[in-house]
């Protein structure tokens, strides 16, 4: 085998390293270093298995092509027992608790306490990486909406502690992430807001302005994809209040959401997805399930139905790459129920178990969902 021993190598004109072809092997007793930059710093035309440090984020991140994007290099289990974890994180139950449930998605059965919240509170939305999960903004009864958001590791149970602050208070806002960046959507305060906030999920910090919706809304359901971000349905801050469009953005950059289509019903209350597909539930108070495909633009389709009518309340929603959990909510009163459906198999809901206890106005999120 061929040896070369080079300290730097560049091309010609000295503005980047040149092309090597056809090298199987590199070894040495020391370090290997990659390209380094920022997220904004990204190259404009990158090719499939891309590799670089993010400085942003902290990690090795890959590319893994124009549908999935950059992906970060994770280095820990993204599970503690064998699959893939969904949390249940406060909501109202009555009145406002700082309860934290957890499941294992791949299975069947009852949550398991968690820990807590920082603070007991409604209306939160949760995001996160295969590492972190972020509890952002909610209510409290008898106070303003929260502008704080919570985080906790999912490899251990326990109690959330403070990430930051939101650009303000909200409630009833929708999120989603794509590992690296969480994005908070609308909300109330107590009109409806069309802002969209950021943050760095591996660094605590505030959030920080990514652009605006099409309208003023909350309560819609948001999911997303490792490239794009997707927010449906709603109510605005007027009659008629219910809301059908979607709203989408890619996640990498920063700017106002553009239109992606139209949900066939409207008042979706939450939503979840894997990287292809996205579902969205509790439409104008039905149990009526709805899919779109997310690389794509178009309007919804028939998905199938809930196992009962969970209101446009229920408590979020956890995904894994294949199945989809949607927690809680009000029927006539609370509901602890979980149902779960397979996501590339359009049907009705199946029972998955039951919450620690029953509540709605909820948030959710697990260590496997489709930005990831």
């Amino acid at each position: 085998m061929s040896q070369i021993n080079v300290r730097n190598l560049s091309n010609e004109n000295e503005d980047g390293a040149p092309d090597i072809v056809g090298v199987s092997t590199f070894s040495a007793t020391s370090y290997f270093v990659p390209p380094v930059g920022t997220t904004k710093q990204r190259p404009q035309n990158p090719q499939g298995g891309d590799l670089r440090f993010n400085t942003d984020t902290g990690s090795l991140e890959y590319y893994r092509g124009d549908t999935l994007n950059w992906s970060q290099v994770e280095m820990t289990s993204p599970d503690l027992n064998g699959g893939a974890r969904a949390l249940f994180m406060g909501g109202y139950s009555p009145g406002d608790v700082d309860v934290v449930d957890y499941n294992t998605i791949s299975t069947l059965g009852d949550s398991i306490d968690f820990g807590n919240l920082s603070s007991a509170r409604r209306g939160g939305a949760g995001c996160g990486s295969r590492v972190r999960a972020l509890m952002c903004a909610g209510d409290g009864v008898g106070s303003d909406p929260s502008n704080r958001i919570d985080y906790h590791e999912f490899s251990s149970l326990g109690d959330f502690i403070d990430f930051g602050d939101m650009q303000t208070g909200r409630e009833n806002s929708s999120a989603c992430s794509d590992g690296m960046r969480g994005i908070i959507w609308g909300g109330g305060n107590p009109s409806r807001l069309d802002t969209i906030d950021y943050v760095t999920i591996a660094s605590p910090g505030n959030g920080v302005d990514f652009g605006n919706m099409q309208s003023a809304r909350g309560g819609g359901g948001s999911f997303s994809s490792s490239t794009r971000g997707i927010y449906v349905s709603g109510q605005g801050p007027a009659s008629p209040w219910n809301i059908n469009t979607i709203d989408y953005i890619t996640i990498a950059t920063t700017g106002n959401a553009a239109d992606f289509g139209d949900s066939t019903t409207s008042n979706t209350n939450r939503g979840g997805s894997n990287s292809i597909r996205g579902i969205t539930c509790g439409h104008g108070g039905t149990n009526a399930m709805e899919y779109l495909t997310i690389a794509t633009l178009g309007n919804t389709i028939d998905f199938g139905d809930l196992t009962i009518n969970r209101s446009s309340v229920m408590n979020g929603n956890s995904s894994s790459p294949t199945r989809l959990l949607l927690g809680g909510g009000y029927d006539s009163d609370n509901v602890a129920s979980i149902d779960y459906v397979e996501i590339m198999t359009a049907g009705n809901a199946k029972d998955f178990g039951d919450l620690t206890d029953a509540r709605r106005y909820g948030g959710a999120i697990s260590n496997a969902h489709g930005g990831l």
